[in-house]
């Protein structure tokens, strides 16, 4: 089975490959399609605008896809940045630009009041004839955010999600150590215990 990637992020990317280890399931890159449709993420929730992701492409691809929208939510900032973590900073957004802002909109904060999570959700859009469906999965990771960066681990706002349990950023982590407690890995698990009731003939994963 083909399973489109719905996202051209290389973190991402990296993550989901990570658990896509099984020889009968094969990613296919989103810059592997030839002019595939802009899909603007409008939504006002992670779940909106992964649905509008996976069904969008999964029309026009043909192929089971598998869309994920996620973000940091920011208790002291009323959950932002939110479904904005990656455009926080603006038009010219980047990793560093955001988290150089979020730091500016925390200056004063305590550390007891730097409460925050990540939160993702995946979709799994199928359009194959006798398996059409859509499943949605959630993980959260909680935390806090930290004062400066640590870590070059990651992307994103991984450099300042200090993660208590561990005693660390998860820009200090390694991938693995991540993956087993992240929002996104939780949710991968989700989805890896459902898929054998999902897709039968593809129940190794």
């Amino acid at each position: 089975m083909e399973l489109l990637l719905a996202t051209t992020n290389p973190g991402k990317i990296a993550e989901i490959e990570a658990w896509l280890k099984e020889p009968s399931v094969r990613a296919v890159s989103l810059r592997s399609l030839i002019s595939p449709p802009e899909v603007i993420e409008d939504g006002d929730s992670f779940e909106k605008n992964a649905r509008k992701k996976a069904q969008t492409l999964a029309a026009f691809s043909g192929l089971v896809t598998l869309a994920d929208d996620s973000g940091l939510e920011v208790d002291a900032l009323r959950g932002a940045p939110g479904v904005y973590s990656a455009r926080y900073s603006g038009p010219e957004a980047d990793d560093v630009r955001n988290n150089e802002k979020l730091l500016r909109e925390l200056i004063g904060v305590p550390q007891e009041k730097r409460s925050a999570r990540f939160a993702c959700v995946l979709a799994l859009r199928s359009p194959l004839k006798g398996r059409e469906g859509e499943w949605i999965f959630r993980g959260e990771c909680e935390g806090r955010i930290a004062l400066s960066p640590l870590g070059r681990n990651g992307f994103g706002y991984d450099p300042l999600f200090f993660y208590p349990p561990l005693g660390k950023t998860f820009g200090e982590l390694d991938r693995k150590a991540k993956d087993a407690v992240s929002h996104r890995g939780k949710a991968l698990q989700k989805l890896r215990e459902a898929w054998p009731s999902l897709f039968p003939s593809n129940h190794n994963l």
